[in-house]
């Protein structure tokens, strides 16, 4: 990474896109080929560094077809990333599920032009991702061609030891998010009662890349799903009761510079589409210094029991199911590949959609609770 610049120091430059996703829960073909298109996109508008959002194969509800997204380490959709970056000449970032050693992680893909891969597994599950897979370990920082990149998911951004691993490492941060709000179906009452908490929910979403680029004196390059989608809702660790919870994503697409100003960006609200700004490869001085505490923000009761509750819940249910479901989702793919070498990311997925994860993911544990307990 660069020294911090003195007087007179020209910082380098890089054109920089961030992608805004409406994905289909666990259409890996379809979402693929509108990543594709979107990436195609923003590489002609002269892109050389793009963000796709967190979970870029898929949305993530609590829900049994989130199983199948699920991929081996070696999957058809890193090589159509790889492949794009090397035909444009650019660096992709984004993340998705994948299966290795008998685990399932939230793993972001760093593609360099030059064929480099690098891979950052997220650091902890947020609520009910928990169900679908386990913590990371390692600390998000690469050394690439464009200088320092550290990468990052969701409310890793909102945490001060993300901050911490990466401080005085990168020039720049590229991050994706998935970030949801409260239920929209509990009623009038709920929502008069958690509107307060609604409110604060989306301020954080929207404000979470520039309060880490405050803190962390790097630009930030973000990108988002938008939409709406319904899971279901763990009341009680290891209970099949999940009321259905419908809602939609908040936050937007952004890019923003090392003091925290928006250069560019797309609310959830816009629909899917790509955002452009140029920005500068270089650590400045911190804005804002880093409080000494778990979270970046002070979270409310509230929304920390939120989180605590759907840990808890999701936690357990991936013990007990979610990672035997997921791993043999990956199996599955992997089988697709042996058979039929050759088949592109979206065929591949496409041949999972026709003959469904088999009865091993969609059935496993099947006594025991299910996504969504039906």
């Amino acid at each position: 990474m660069s020294d911090i610049p003195t007087n007179g120091y020209t910082a380098p430059k890089i054109r920089a896109a961030a992608v805004q996703l409406e994905g289909v829960v666990g259409r890996g073909a379809e979402n693929l080929q509108r990543l594709e298109k979107m990436i195609v996109e923003a590489a002609e508008k002269g892109a050389k560094l793009i963000a796709m959002p967190e979970f870029c194969t898929s949305p993530l509800p609590f829900r049994p077809e989130v199983h199948s997204t699920v991929l081996p380490r070696d999957n058809n959709a890193v090589d159509m990333f790889q492949t794009l970056a090397k035909r444009y000449r650019c660096h992709i970032g984004g993340s998705m599920l994948i299966a290795d050693k008998g685990d399932i992680y939230n793993r972001y893909h760093f593609f360099e032009p030059g064929g480099q891969v690098h891979t950052h597994d997220k650091d902890l599950p947020t609520m009910w991702e928990n169900a679908f897979y386990g913590p990371g370990k390692d600390d998000g920082a690469f050394d690439t061609d464009l200088g320092g990149v550290g990468v990052a998911s969701c409310w890793e951004l909102i945490r001060t030891q993300t901050v911490r691993r990466l401080l005085g490492r990168v020039d720049v941060a590229v991050t994706g998010t998935h970030w949801w709000t409260l239920p929209s179906n509990w009623g009038d009452l709920t929502d008069r009662v958690f509107a307060p908490l609604a409110q604060y929910n989306r301020y954080l979403s929207e404000n979470a890349p520039a309060e880490f680029a405050r803190r962390l004196g790097v630009p930030v390059v973000q990108a988002s799903h938008c939409g709406s989608f319904r899971t279901d809702f763990m009341i009680v660790p290891g209970i099949p009761i999940a009321p259905p919870y419908e809602t939609t994503f908040v936050g937007g697409t952004q890019i923003v510079d090392a003091q925290g100003r928006v250069l560019a960006q797309r609310r959830t609200s816009e629909g899917p589409g790509v955002v452009v700004a140029e920005i500068e490869l270089q650590a400045r001085e911190p804005q804002v210094p880093l409080e000494y505490r778990f979270w970046i923000p002070e979270l409310p009761l509230s929304l920390r029991a939120y989180w605590h509750q759907q840990n808890a819940c999701a936690k357990l249910y991936y013990r007990r199911r979610g990672r035997a479901a997921g791993l043999a989702a990956a199996q599955d793919y992997g089988d697709v590949l042996r058979q039929k070498p050759g088949l592109s990311a979206s065929s591949c997925a496409t041949e999972l959609a026709e003959h469904p994860v088999t009865e091993r993911a969609s059935n496993a544990d099947s006594k025991r609770e299910t996504a969504g307990g039906k």
